[in-house]
């Protein structure tokens, strides 16, 4: 079995940092985490600077990417989606959730609001883009940290209102990382028997310290793509508590543990984030990162 691992620290992560990251000292995040093996990275979104100012840089930092064409960015709206075109783009996402709450909370609108402009928005990167790629983002898909539990049949209908925008896959959220092995065992069947298992991933939280047994049940459905963040940076401002996803370090770990693959070099992976913990001012947390640094010190 082999894994593919989509690695969102430099948008996911990044985003609610207060302290500024250069635009260099990203570029070079983003190439540390290509040379140690990840393939697919979600680097920036092109929302308004007034509101993530430490993603205000992404015009600047696309053209200095390594690998762009594997890179992709978030989209908020049709400015941002012109923005990125400008500087070509080939790969968006857009965002919004299973739960109303969570969507007006987030961008004052409602989910079939925001599906209005994400149809509007993939219709025009169609054609300036035909061979582009889009993602979209389906979050809260357990619970919505204003309105509660989410039912298995909201996400399937988003997530099929989702792929009829043309979306090339959707990325299931559990923003708040409160979902069980239990919830992602019954959500994973449901997903695998409406929409199969290719143009799924799964973006688990770690905020109780349950997303590696979430992947796992994913996993064991047939699931082969996740999100992580590097050093498990990130959270949500829009759900209090959310932690960062699970860790990209933590999960290759888990994987090779298990014989699978992910083609990734761990000891490189857990060196990648320094750069940016280092201008952060934060230790390493992350288990395994903390594992193969050490390790990497003793030899």
């Amino acid at each position: 079995m082999k894994v593919q691992i989509t690695e969102v620290a430099p948008r996911d992560g990044l985003q609610n940092e207060k302290a500024p990251i250069s635009t260099s000292a990203k570029a070079q995040f983003i190439s540390r985490l290509f040379a140690s093996g990840i393939v697919s990275v979600e680097a920036t979104s092109f929302v308004s600077p007034k509101w993530v100012p430490q993603l205000g840089d992404a015009a600047e930092l696309w053209p200095t990417l390594p690998h762009s064409d594997r890179c992709s960015a978030l989209v908020p709206n049709m400015k941002g989606l012109e923005r990125a075109l400008s500087v070509g783009v080939g790969r968006i996402a857009v965002f919004t959730a299973a739960s109303d709450a969570f969507t007006q909370h987030n961008i004052n609108q409602s989910v079939d609001e925001s599906l209005v402009a994400f149809g509007e928005m993939i219709a025009a990167f169609r054609v300036a883009r035909p061979q582009g790629h889009v993602r979209g983002y389906l979050s809260t898909i357990f619970e919505c940290p204003y309105s509660g539990a989410v039912s298995p049949a909201r996400v399937i209908e988003v997530a099929g209102k989702l792929f009829a925008l043309g979306v090339d896959e959707v990325s299931l959220g559990d923003t708040t990382g409160v979902g069980s092995t239990v919830e992602t065992r019954t959500l994973a069947r449901l997903v695998a028997a409406e929409f199969g298992i290719d143009r799924i991933v799964w973006h688990f939280h770690d905020t109780h310290g349950g997303a590696i047994a979430n992947v796992a049940e994913a996993m064991a459905a047939g699931f082969t793509r996740f999100d992580s963040s590097a050093a498990g940076l990130g959270g949500c401002p829009y759900a209090p508590g959310a932690a960062g996803n699970v860790a990209t370090e933590d999960l290759v770990y888990f994987c090779h543990r298990n014989g699978i693959e992910t083609g990734i070099d761990l000891n490189a992976l857990a060196r990648a984030s320094l750069v940016v913990l280092d201008l952060l001012g934060r230790s390493v947390t992350a288990k395994a990162q903390l594992a193969a640094l050490a390790a990497c010190d003793s030899t």
